[in-house]
């Protein structure tokens, strides 16, 4: 699920430290990699890759529901539009346009 978010005046790590998200580094095209994990485990977790973009945070959200399966493959069974993810996608904006506002 892709969207995005204007207004963000913090650094990118800071941003997705703030809503829960753990930086694991940048992706070849230069988008940083982040992960939040659900119930206290590696898997499943969301996952998303952000990037700054004038005034604003582009998302791009998904939900990894279990390690890769296949050595050296990135299939891990990626759920990139329920209702999980877009109700993640509306936390992540509701709480970023919150402290925006304050």
């Amino acid at each position: 699920m892709k969207f995005f978010v204007y207004d963000v005046s913090d650094n990118l790590q800071t941003v997705m430290r703030r809503i829960g998200y753990h930086p694991l580094g940048h992706s070849d095209r230069g988008e940083l990699n982040c992960v939040r994990p659900l119930a206290g485990q590696d898997y499943p977790r969301f996952h998303a890759y952000v990037k700054e973009d004038i005034g604003k945070i582009l998302f791009s959200l998904h939900l990894d529901q279990k390690r890769p399966s296949y050595g050296g493959e990135t299939a891990h069974s990626g759920d990139y539009e329920s209702d999980v993810v877009q109700k993640e996608s509306y936390r992540i904006q509701e709480v970023l346009i919150l402290e925006s506002r304050k």
